[in-house]
């Protein structure tokens, strides 16, 4: 059995979650009880983790559909077996991870748009002769297992990723090598979180090259998320409350130096959740 859980996000988010994501108390408790059965009897070689709050992102992300979601478990964990680069030493204190977090490289707002997590990426806010890029999706998929825990409702609308590719070299272009992408796209789209879209602000006219290798590895749904915008920061705001965008993109939101640093004191506040967090990969 998994543990109680209580839906508290309101009326209209319910509605929705029903709607969208064929989420009922009934179809709920029947996906934990069968998931939560099928990872104790079948795959315990998964060593996933079974409470509610962990296995309830993935049904909700699968759109409750149980072979789905066993497939996307299946992927998750086993990407955390392969991938020691990204899961393994994510302390918050080590010298790389605080650089890169205070840099700003990977920024979700604190306020969500519509329920959907809003992440700024800024592809360009380190230096590609000192930070590498496995450092810089570690340090990613920290933040981001932090936000997605804290922001419930983003497990059920969805995330909206903001690459700004403002001052991005072609020293940063060449950190992108094939074996980077592909893997990049497959924990794209084996992380809980649906992202909804993918939008590509301020980007170099060499953008379409550099997506079209993206894109062959992308599922056909994911394919169709994928935007390039122009018009830099300004194009944000007829679907993003300018409340909530950061003051370096023109919102009255706070800056990237102050969501900067929420983040880093955020994830310090998790060393132990992250040292814990080491364990669960498949076997």
């Amino acid at each position: 059995m998994t543990d109680e859980y209580e839906f508290t996000l309101g009326e209209e988010t319910r509605l929705y979650a029903e709607e969208a994501l064929n989420e009922t108390v009934e179809s709920r408790t029947a996906g934990l009880e069968e998931i939560g059965r099928w990872l104790k009897e079948e795959r315990p070689d998964l060593n996933a983790k079974t409470e509610t709050k962990y296995l309830l992102p993935f049904l909700r992300g699968c759109k409750f559909n149980l072979e789905k979601t066993k497939q996307k478990i299946i992927n998750y964990y086993t990407m955390r077996r392969d991938e020691p680069i990204w899961f393994k030493n994510r302390n918050p204190l080590l010298p790389e991870v605080e650089e890169l977090v205070r840099l700003g490289i990977f920024l979700p707002l604190r306020q969500t748009s519509d329920g959907r997590l809003v992440i700024i990426i800024r592809t360009a806010a380190h230096n590609p002769s000192i930070h590498s890029l496995e450092d810089i999706f570690k340090v990613g998929k920290m933040i981001l297992d932090i936000a997605v825990m804290e922001s419930e409702s983003c497990q059920i609308y969805g995330g909206l990723a903001i690459f700004d590719m403002s001052g991005v070299t072609i020293w940063h272009a060449k950190q992108m090598t094939i074996n980077i992408i592909r893997r990049a796209v497959f924990a794209w789209q084996n992380y809980t979180i649906r992202p909804k879209r993918l939008d590509f602000i301020n980007a170099p006219i060499y953008i379409n090259l550099v997506l079209s290798i993206f894109k062959s590895f992308m599922t056909q749904k994911m394919k169709s998320r994928v935007r390039v915008i122009y018009g830099g920061a300004k194009s944000l705001y007829k679907e993003i409350d300018r409340d909530i965008l950061p003051s370096d993109y023109g919102g009255k939101g706070e800056s990237v130096k102050e969501l900067s640093k929420y983040w880093y004191e955020k994830l310090v506040q998790y060393q132990d959740w992250f040292a814990e967090d080491e364990k669960y990969a498949a076997k």
